[in-house]
C-alpha cells in the first residue's frame, strides 16, 4: 500500500523531493537493481504527463531516491492541482518483474510571477 502525500511546488523553481523508503519492520529498503518513476498529471485519466528524473542515492541500501524537476520544466506547468505517484520496479529471484508504489497524492503547482 502507497504512503499518501500532498506536495506543492512553485512553478518555475528547481524542485528536488527526497524520499527515504523503509520496509514494513521499519529498516531501510535496499534499492540495489531497483527502478523509480514517478509522474504526474493534471487528471487520473489525463494522456499528457510530466515525467520526474529519479535519482537512487548511493549505497543504494539507504533506501533513498531523489525526485528532480528542473526550473524549465516547472515553469511549462499549468499552476493547479495535479495528481502523481512513485513507482519502484524490479526482478524477484524467479525473474518475474515487480512493480510496487510507494508513494501518491496531489501535488498543487504555485504561480509565479518572477519570469
Amino acid at each position: 500500500m502507497a504512503t499518501y502525500e500532498d506536495i506543492e511546488i512553485d512553478q518555475g523553481a528547481d524542485i528536488a523531493i527526497e524520499l527515504h523508503m523503509v520496509n514494513l519492520d521499519g529498516s531501510k529498503k535496499d534499492l540495489s537493481n531497483h527502478t523509480v518513476s514517478a509522474r504526474m498529471r493534471k487528471s487520473y485519466s489525463a494522456t499528457n504527463y510530466t515525467a520526474f528524473t529519479t535519482v537512487v542515492s548511493s549505497p543504494t541500501t539507504e533506501g533513498i531516491s531523489t525526485l528532480l524537476l528542473t526550473n524549465t520544466e516547472t515553469d511549462n506547468l499549468d499552476p493547479g492541482r495535479y495528481v502523481y505517484d512513485v513507482e519502484i520496479s524490479y526482478q524477484d529471484s524467479d525473474e518475474n518483474d515487480i512493480i510496487e508504489r510507494v508513494l501518491e497524492g496531489r501535488i498543487t503547482v504555485k504561480p509565479s510571477v518572477t519570469y
